[in-house]
């Protein structure tokens, strides 16, 4: 008999993937209550397992926040895609994957809050480390493609970018886009603005020789 029909006698987890399961209810845990009060056994009661079932799959706490880690680098790549797949310019690209990355944490906080907040040791989890990396190179490309394939430009680019997305998401996370009508698209349209202002004065960023 499967761990997944066996660990539910009498709970609410019958049969099918326990560890995809766990992987959800972690989620929709972290939205409740946040990313540090998020715990394996809290995860079991809402499942209606034993305490032990998760570890069949899961080493530890750490180890199944990593496993939601791969499940939001998944969703972030998806979001950015979707977002930049329409522009006509590197440029607007460029932004676009900005404003993309705002929208992400508005609508996807506790997949953002997994990538961000939690501090996943990248160096223990190569897959995390893998996805999390090709994530970054989608920005990386494109920044490439603005500064005409010169990579030491484009790594400057990509910082302040990647910089000032983190910065306006971490203010509408925090509230400061309340006050508008739709916070979200707010805070994403100035990242985007902003990050075209960057790519206009982008020369600013040279180091001096």
């Amino acid at each position: 008999m499967s761990d997944t029909r066996s660990e539910a006698k009498g709970g609410r987890y019958h049969h099918g993937d326990l560890k995809a399961a766990l992987v959800d209810a972690a989620i929709a845990l972290i939205a409740e209550r946040g990313v540090r009060d998020f715990s394996l056994a809290e995860v079991s009661r809402r499942l209606g397992v034993t305490v032990a079932a998760p570890y069949r799959h899961f080493a530890d706490r750490d180890d199944l926040l990593a496993a939601v880690g791969i499940r939001a680098v998944d969703a972030f790549a998806a979001a950015l895609a979707a977002q930049a797949r329409d522009t006509d310019s590197p440029a607007q690209r460029l932004a676009a994957l900005a404003g993309a990355y705002v929208r992400f944490a508005g609508e996807q906080r506790p997949l953002f809050d997994t990538l961000f907040v939690t501090g996943i040791d990248k160096s223990r989890y190569p897959e995390f480390r893998r996805a999390f990396h090709a994530l970054e190179e989608t920005f990386r490309a494109c920044a490439l493609e603005v500064c005409g394939q010169d990579a030491r430009a484009a790594d400057a680019l990509m910082a302040v970018t990647e910089a000032t997305a983190h910065g306006h998401a971490t203010l509408l996370l925090d509230g400061s886009f309340d006050d508008e009508e739709d916070p979200v698209s707010t805070a994403a349209d100035q990242a985007a603005s902003a990050t075209l202002a960057l790519i206009k004065g982008r020369t600013a960023l040279r180091r001096p020789s």
